[in-house]
């Protein structure tokens, strides 16, 4: 693992997209502070400029470092809920310009998979996560299904975790309000 950690470093650093396995399904990311690799994956997917994408972090205290204010509420979700669960916060920062919606909001989850774990620490910066497939078509559920044009347009494919064959799991998607109320946006 550490040798694929290292190489997807690399693709990183230099503002690279790669192709990754997620805690959900396989995902386009690159750093999330890049402005140029983001407006690589909106070009790629063929993406409309208003659809957000998310970030991943490795653990929850990194969230202040890319959210203004994180309500209390945020952590005790995260402490219990028992699948991946993607928050949706007021007032992003420090993060590319493109992945921040119009309302200033970004989606957020702590990546529970131990490869992201490693990749994003060793990084330093949350990675964008965005379903491995162009715009309007499935979501690939396995590495197999990824289109290969796809596979053959990014930087690096991480060889890691192809041959899973468990059906994943779509995060939990909340929206937390400043009053600190929130909404489930998707179970």
């Amino acid at each position: 693992m550490k040798e694929e950690i290292n190489k997807t470093l690399d693709v990183l650093r230099k503002g690279g997209i790669i192709i990754y396995p997620t805690d959900t399904v396989w995902g386009i990311g690159c750093d999330a502070t890049n402005n140029k690799a983001v407006q690589r994956i909106f070009r790629l997917k063929k993406r409309m400029d208003h659809k957000s994408m998310i970030v991943l972090i490795c653990n929850a205290a990194n969230i202040n470092t890319i959210v203004e204010e994180v309500p209390d509420l945020a952590f005790d979700l995260m402490d219990s809920w028992n699948k991946p669960l993607t928050i949706v916060y007021d007032n992003a920062k420090n993060l590319a310009k493109k992945l921040i919606s119009a309302d200033k909001t970004i989606g957020v989850r702590v990546t529970r998979n131990k490869f992201n774990q490693a990749l994003i620490k060793e990084l330093g910066h949350p990675i964008v996560s965005t379903s491995a497939n162009f715009s309007g078509q499935d979501t690939p559920l396995f590495f197999a299904d990824i289109d290969k044009k796809l596979l053959d347009s990014v930087d690096h494919v991480v060889n890691f975790e192809r041959d899973i064959t468990s059906e994943p799991k779509p995060s939990t998607v909340i929206r937390i309000h400043p009053d600190g109320n929130f909404d489930v946006l998707r179970k």
